[in-house]
């Protein structure tokens, strides 16, 4: 008996010796864990859209799915300037992507002007204006802003090019 009672007697000891230091830390966080968690799923949940589902909010204009529109313009042939007597010559078959469907009407209207901007600026080009990615880089830019001036205040994006054959 006598060893029972001095392990009683020592563990009664240890549970008396004190405050635990670990006790105060183990609440906080079972405490702060959870609110913790709960802010980090609700912010997921607004980054990652789902809150607007449940809201019930249309989804704004803006995220409609924009589905480009071409306008193809007559193929150019055009003669390129030389100083030899050998005449270089570009055909050239470009289609436009036009900002809006509604300018489709306006391009119409304007034809006659997108072609001549076109034309004299395409007959000044030497052959070697329009050598490598550069030259073809310097084109399109050109022509996207000869179109821009013809055509405003509608608006062409880009400029693409279907054909293009130098000879």
């Amino acid at each position: 008996m006598s060893d029972q009672t001095a392990d009683d007697g020592i563990e009664a000891v240890e549970d008396d010796a004190g405050p635990k230091k670990g006790g105060s830390k183990k609440k906080l966080l079972m405490i702060a864990g959870p609110i913790l968690a709960l802010v980090l799923v609700g912010a997921g949940a607004y980054l990652g859209g789902a809150m607007d589902m449940l809201g019930g909010d249309e989804a704004p204009a803006e995220a409609e799915v924009h589905q480009p529109v071409f306008y193809d313009l007559p193929d150019m042939l055009v003669n390129l300037n030389g100083a030899g007597r050998k005449l270089s010559f570009l055909k050239l078959n470009v289609s436009l992507e036009l900002a809006k469907p509604e300018d489709e009407a306006v391009m119409k209207a304007m034809l006659p002007r997108i072609v001549d901007n076109f034309q004299v600026y395409l007959r000044e080009l030497r052959v070697e204006d329009l050598q490598g990615s550069e030259g073809i880089y310097r084109l399109r830019e050109e022509l996207l802003r000869r179109v821009n001036m013809a055509v405003q205040p509608a608006q062409v994006s880009d400029v693409l090019f279907k054909e293009m054959l130098v000879q």
